[in-house]
């Protein structure tokens, strides 16, 4: 379903920044200047499909950028109230869009680049949950939000395609970032990095790979998945997602059908990927068939490997997770507290690591219900320990790091989502009427403490984009600083110390073939 969005009025007297492209022409909105839809490579359509991101043709004379570039082809939103609005018709999917309190090189303000999460398959720079008026008003800074390839179109393998096209899409928006971003009043040399959920994944990637290195120097990530693909996991994939449309995965083949078209593909795919648990293992049941492929070339090595290597010990890290991620998804499929015996050994069978897994797991979580061990093995597995781990190979590799935990229970089904997965985004960037904090705030008022909780999410983040410290110790294995993110945030040991011992040692290795 999509919803209809109006175009922008005009205005005339807008601000006019010169692109290395040609000149667009933005709005005054709320004590800043905000330009959308700017595009940042050539649409990948036609020979492109497929391809590695191509510079954006030169426009002549002022070109509008009053409304948001259409989203990247996508099969619709599974989260309430996340649909793809409508856009203007066209192909350029590849857009950047800026937030900025004042254009002009003299202004040379910290730069934050967001990258959205949507599990590799949705999500776009223009959601009404990304709007980031509050965060640039707030830090006093540049915030950029920009669209990238998703499913089939950024992710699947391909034959005769270059792999994580999303990915590549990524570095080229920053790459735009580091030429034109001094004319809309930010600093190329102080550039943060920062996203959540596949938008945290792809943060991490980002921190792996050659490509990337230079073009930001920190970075946030929120609730990193622990999901990367072996290639040749991507490529057993790929094939099954082509042969859902009838075809080979072939660029020839894949470039005939048209890209909205092939959206139901990973759709139709992922509602059945359980029933290729005996070869595709622990993706199976994550009914999403797509995640960075750890190719060799483009991502060459998992981000836990690279930063306990050294790959990033230039670049600041921020990273965290919430309490409770993976009760979000129990939710959203009906199934909150409705989990039976045997599911929840299945999860711990699937999930837990090590070959006693299933038993280490009941015995550190005594009184745990069935529903309560179903959701910490895969909130574990799947979010908390890819990032506890993260933030442990960043220190490993000479890197500085700081961690936090979010404990604040959404007050939405009266509370009964705890602190879930998602919470973070209206809270960082005060969308609370908007996409996830329509379903995480039940549409009601935010309360005063929401409010405390959401202006010290953004004070530390641009903290950390204009000084590298959010205002709480860096991590350390010795005593595990965190912050704490409650009605009254505190600095405490890490909190989720049983869950870090059960996975202690755990390699977050590519996803294989089995």
């Amino acid at each position: 379903m999509t919803t209809s969005t109006p175009r922008p009025p005009a205005d005339p007297a807008g601000p006019v920044v010169r692109t290395a492209s040609g000149a667009v022409r933005g709005r005054h909105e709320q004590g800043l200047s905000v330009f959308r839809g700017i595009p940042f490579a050539e649409p990948p359509v036609g020979e492109a499909r497929f391809a590695a991101p191509r510079p954006p043709r030169a426009w002549d004379g002022v070109r509008e950028a009053y409304a948001f570039g259409p989203p990247p082809p996508q099969e619709p939103g599974f989260v309430q109230g996340r649909t793809v609005p409508a856009a203007p018709a066209g192909d350029d999917w590849l857009t950047v869009n800026v937030w900025t309190p004042e254009p002009g090189p003299a202004a040379r303000r910290p730069v934050m680049v967001w990258i959205y999460g949507g599990a590799y398959r949705l999500g776009h720079g223009g959601s009404p949950g990304y709007d980031a008026s509050r965060l640039a008003h707030d830090g006093d800074l540049v915030v950029v939000t920009f669209n990238y390839r998703v499913g089939m179109e950024g992710f699947a393998h391909v034959e005769g395609a270059p792999a994580n096209r999303g990915l590549l899409d990524q570095v080229a928006a920053l790459e735009w970032v580091r030429d034109n971003i001094t004319a809309f009043g930010g600093d190329p040399g102080q550039v943060t990095v920062f996203g959540e959920s596949a938008g945290a994944g792809s943060v991490a990637a980002l921190l792996a790979m050659d490509r990337a290195a230079g073009l930001f120097h920190r970075a946030i990530a929120q609730s990193v998945p622990g999901t990367y693909f072996s290639d040749a996991l991507a490529r057993d994939i790929g094939t099954a997602l082509a042969a859902e449309a009838g075809l080979r995965p072939t660029v020839a083949e894949l470039s005939a059908v048209d890209p909205a078209k092939l959206t139901a593909v990973g759709q139709s795919l992922g509602a059945r990927m359980i029933q290729y648990a005996d070869r595709w293992g622990q993706a199976a049941p994550t009914a999403t068939p797509y995640a960075p492929v750890v190719d060799g070339d483009v991502l060459p090595v998992t981000p836990w490997q690279a930063l306990a290597a050294g790959a990033a010990r230039d670049v600041d890290l921020l990273t965290g997770h919430n309490r409770d991620e993976f009760r979000l998804f129990l939710a959203l499929a009906g199934r909150l507290g409705r989990i039976t015996e045997e599911q929840a050994t299945a999860a711990l069978r699937m999930y837990a690591p090590g070959p006693d897994g299933e038993r280490a797991y009941r015995a550190a979580f005594p009184g745990a219900s069935a529903s309560g061990l179903c959701e910490r093995v895969q909130t574990d597995w799947l979010f908390a320990m890819p990032t506890l781990r993260l933030v442990e190979a960043q220190t490993a590799g000479g890197g500085r790091a700081h961690l936090y935990e979010l404990t604040w229970p959404a007050p939405g089904e009266n509370g009964a989502l705890g602190a879930c997965h998602g919470l973070d985004i209206p809270l960082l960037f005060g969308t609370f009427e908007a996409d996830l904090g329509l379903l995480l705030f039940a549409g009601a008022e935010p309360t005063d403490e929401a409010r405390r909780l959401s202006a010290e999410f953004r004070a530390a983040w641009t903290a950390f984009a204009r000084t590298g410290d959010p205002g709480w110790p860096a991590y350390d294995t010795g005593t595990r600083p965190v912050r704490v993110l409650d009605a009254e945030p505190t600095v405490a040991p890490y909190p989720e110390e049983v869950s870090r011992r059960l996975w202690d040692g755990h390699d977050f290795a590519p996803l294989p073939l089995l």
